[in-house]
Parts: C-alpha cells; sequence; structure tokens
C-alpha cells in the first residue's frame, strides 16, 4: 500500500474520501504527509487536523508503514462504528 493506492482501500471500508488529505493540509481530516527537512531523514507524517492544529501526530521512516498506519486506524474506527464486521455466517 503507498499514497497511491490507500485512498482505493480506504473507499472500499466505506471511508469518505473528504476524510484523508494526502500531501496536503486539510481541516477537519486525517492527513499523510512526506517531510524533507534540511539535515533530518526524509520522513512521512500522519495526524488529524482540525481548526490548523495538528492531532494524533505519528512520524515513520517510509511511505508504506504510514500507509498501514493510517489504513489501520481507520479501519479501526469503521470495525467500532460497526460499518465493517463479519460476513454473515463467518465464525
Amino acid at each position: 500500500m503507498n499514497t497511491g493506492t490507500i485512498l482505493r482501500w480506504l473507499a472500499a471500508l466505506g471511508v469518505p474520501p473528504e476524510v484523508v488529505s494526502v500531501n496536503a493540509e486539510t481541516d477537519n481530516a486525517w492527513c499523510l504527509m512526506h517531510v524533507e527537512e534540511e539535515g533530518a531523514e526524509p520522513a512521512w507524517e500522519v495526524f488529524w487536523r482540525e481548526q490548523g492544529n495538528r492531532y494524533d501526530w505519528a512520524r515513520f521512516t517510509t511511505e508504506q508503514v504510514a500507509c498501514h498506519y493510517l489504513f489501520g486506524r481507520l479501519a479501526w474506527s469503521q470495525v467500532a462504528r460497526g460499518a465493517v464486521g463479519l460476513l454473515p455466517g463467518a465464525h
């Protein structure tokens, strides 16, 4: 999974597209950002942005790990609200 595919995977779970922003800071959205700072290794950041502030911020060294982290957080929220779960007849 990477930034080119994460939105499709999240859509398959029923996550509205306006809830995720890739490579742009957007209020009231989970942001997945590639960060390059002088003197530091390139990194990927995941955070919730609201009223210009960052919440639940996490930083990763690879794009794939950052995407899987965000996917896991949003998949869990879908399970917790009952939007996804076991298929009928599954044990």
